[in-house]
């Protein structure tokens, strides 16, 4: 019998679980909230108690995170002079692998 003509000729056998999930919250979109979730608990806890209830996570995009600062630009000039190189160092460990090179911020509104 001739191959179909989908099939590359090789025999397959059962996929490996994994390969079928990834491919699953690929085509639904479902890995990109996770992604999501898990940036902005990172956020949360790199940035605590006093800064995380004014700030957003906007992105994760080639290594810069982009954070939203609301209430004032005194905050948002706090954050980019005096505190983003520890935020960067506590991040970094808890971004499970995903490189962040900066964090760049921007005035938000409230």
């Amino acid at each position: 019998m001739p191959p179909r003509p989908f099939d590359s000729g090789q025999p397959r056998g059962p996929e490996k679980i994994g390969e079928v999930l990834a491919r699953l919250f690929t085509a639904r979109g479902w890995g990109r909230a996770t992604e999501r979730q898990q940036l902005e608990s990172a956020w949360a806890r790199a940035a605590g108690a006093d800064i995380a209830p004014y700030t957003r996570v906007l992105g994760l995009k080639r290594g810069v995170l982009e954070v939203e600062v609301r209430g004032g630009g005194a905050l948002l000039h706090e954050l980019a002079g005096f505190h983003k190189r520890r935020l960067i160092a506590t991040l970094a460990p808890l971004l499970c692998g995903r490189p962040l090179k900066d964090i760049r911020f921007r005035a938000g509104g409230g």
